[in-house]
């Protein structure tokens, strides 16, 4: 479906920035797309095919004819990770580079350092993160893909309560995804019938949650453990999970919806649940479902133009892209305010995630039905029935 095109790709001296444009006789301007995205670094595996798909999104579209006759040339940078160099990323894409919108931030960290940028500035701002502190309250100029950490609680608590689990250890990162993750699992716990009798934390840079997990072992009453976190740090907490000897069942957030996830943790991944959008598996869905369609085409693009396998991070980058371009065809052009407005009234767009319908109330759009359980077996994603 998404073919590729030769294209000018210069890499600048500027911590990873990245400038694409086509190889394409237009005679308008570009529009301009910025991003920070976390490439390198523990977050790396989220970041990576979250600008790959942008790269391979971008040069379709050019080679297509653009977005209203217009080129899309995407500015990038490489947060490594580190949510304190987001500001200034941010603040270069919006003061110097002078781009129309941004896709992305990667982590909640690094998107909550340049919202008060972009509200400023009055830049419409997509996010790639997870935490449901990126539009709640909802700001006017930010909007987001990925389901929210209270969606991932939720749907993790309403499976346990279906296997009559109702005592669950907690551990989570203290990374801003995996605060905000905590304060939203202890939030709705009691609602699903749910007590926390552990509450550990891990800091993102750890390599050993021995200590944590020894305690959680410890408790008494534990029938379930639920870890909350992304990037590489999940994978050693179920390695370690594993060597420890701890049989109890194994959830997850949608922080390592990733096949990079299963490669990490080995055989101890065997068994571990968590919610995710159904790319992970769309075969699952009836084949005229828009979201399986939308995710198949995905799919085969990018597992065609990189060898490599898709993950939902990449889908959110999709997802992202493609209603910022909607957005703009619906404005007739990249007047900021106009494209805000469009971004607010997406409606039935159907995407990785699910199927958007953003209001001036919801700037995600999509609802728990777009969760699905998955459990990891043979090394491999199946969708719960």
């Amino acid at each position: 479906m998404i073919s590729r095109f030769k294209n000018l790709a210069k890499k600048t001296a500027l911590t990873g920035a990245l400038v694409l444009t086509a190889v394409t006789a237009f005679a308008a301007d570009p529009i301009k797309i910025g991003s920070v995205l976390s490439v390198t670094g523990p977050a790396g595996y989220l970041g990576d095919p979250e600008l790959k798909t942008l790269q391979m999104m971008v040069e379709d579209i050019n080679k297509k004819g653009g977005v209203i006759g217009r080129p899309l040339e995407l500015v990038f940078y490489d947060d490594g990770s580190d949510a304190s160099k987001a500001n200034g990323f941010g603040k270069r894409l919006i003061d110097d580079d002078k781009v129309d919108l941004i896709v992305g931030g990667t982590t909640t960290g690094s998107t909550m350092s340049m919202v008060p940028l972009v509200e400023k500035a009055g830049i419409p701002f997509i996010s790639l993160a997870g935490a449901v502190v990126v539009i709640e309250p909802v700001k006017k100029w930010v909007f987001k893909t990925p389901h929210t950490d209270r969606m991932a609680a939720e749907k993790v608590f309403d499976d346990m309560k279906k296997h009559g689990i109702t005592k669950v250890a907690l551990l989570s990162e203290t990374s801003g995804f995996g605060q905000s993750g905590r304060k939203e699992t202890e939030g709705v716990a009691a609602k699903y019938g749910i007590t926390l009798v552990a509450n550990e934390t891990y800091g993102p840079k750890d390599t050993d949650m021995g200590p944590q997990l020894t305690k959680i072992r410890n408790t008494p009453g534990v029938e379930a453990v639920f870890i909350f976190g992304l990037g590489q740090g999940p994978a050693l907490a179920t390695k370690g999970y594993k060597q420890l000897g701890i049989t109890l069942p194994l959830y997850h957030a949608h922080g390592v919806a990733s096949d990079e996830f299963i490669k990490l943790a080995g055989p101890a991944s065997e068994g571990v649940r968590l919610p995710a959008a159904a790319l992970l598996a769309p075969k699952n869905l009836p084949a005229n479902d828009p979201e399986r369609m939308v995710s198949e085409a995905y799919t085969k693009a990018f597992t065609a133009k990189y060898k490599t396998d898709i993950s939902t991070f990449g889908g959110h980058a999709f997802d992202g892209l493609n209603i910022a371009v909607d957005a703009i065809k619906r404005a007739g052009g990249t007047d900021k305010a106009k494209v805000r407005d469009a971004i607010e009234t997406t409606k039935g767009l159907a995407g990785t995630a699910g199927i958007f319908n953003m209001s001036a109330t919801d700037h995600l759009g999509l609802d728990l039905s777009a969760f699905r359980m998955f459990e990891i077996k043979g090394g491999d994603w199946v969708m719960s029935k």
